[in-house]
Formats: C-alpha cells, structure tokens, sequence
C-alpha cells in the first residue's frame, strides 16, 4: 500500500458515513469537523513513515475518561489502527 492509496475515491455511503463519524467525535470534543479530520490526517502522516496500515479501518473516537487526579472527566483519544505490515527502517 502506498500513500496514494489513502486518496482513492470512496462511494457516497462511505464518504457520508465518515463524515458522521467525524462529527458525533468532534461534537464530544467540542472541536470542529474540520480539525477532527486534521487531526486524522496527521495520525496517518505520522504512522505511514513506520507502518503499512489500513486507512479503511481506521477508527478514531474521543471519549469521556475518568481522570487520576481529581479533574473529573476529561476528553480521551482513542485509535483503532489496523497495521498491515512494519516498513525497514535504514539506520
């Protein structure tokens, strides 16, 4: 799999349901859709350097979390990134 790979055309049902997706999580962030799908993208720049992964099956959620001290509940990310594969790193 390659980079360009993340860019090839989904149907109409893929695209709106992303789309949803993007905003119930940006909606419990209290972000915009449009920083949500920023933060996606970068999750995915970063990750390609070192892995092959599955951009289908990416699944990226904030969720409430109970803190350790005593801040109450607080936003968490959570992602589910499916890896095909580790690339060669040249030392």
């Amino acid at each position: 799999m390659g980079l360009l790979d993340l860019f090839k055309k989904k149907n109409s049902g893929d695209v709106a349901k992303d789309r949803l997706k993007l905003l119930l999580i940006s909606d419990r962030a209290n972000c915009s859709p449009e920083v949500m799908e920023m933060i996606k993208n970068d999750i995915i720049q970063v990750i390609t350097k070192y892995m092959e992964i599955d951009p289908e099956g990416l699944d990226i959620q904030i969720t409430q979390t109970e803190s350790e001290g005593s801040n109450g509940s607080v936003p968490a990310l959570y992602a589910n990134i499916p890896i095909k594969d580790m690339k060669k790193m040249n030392k």
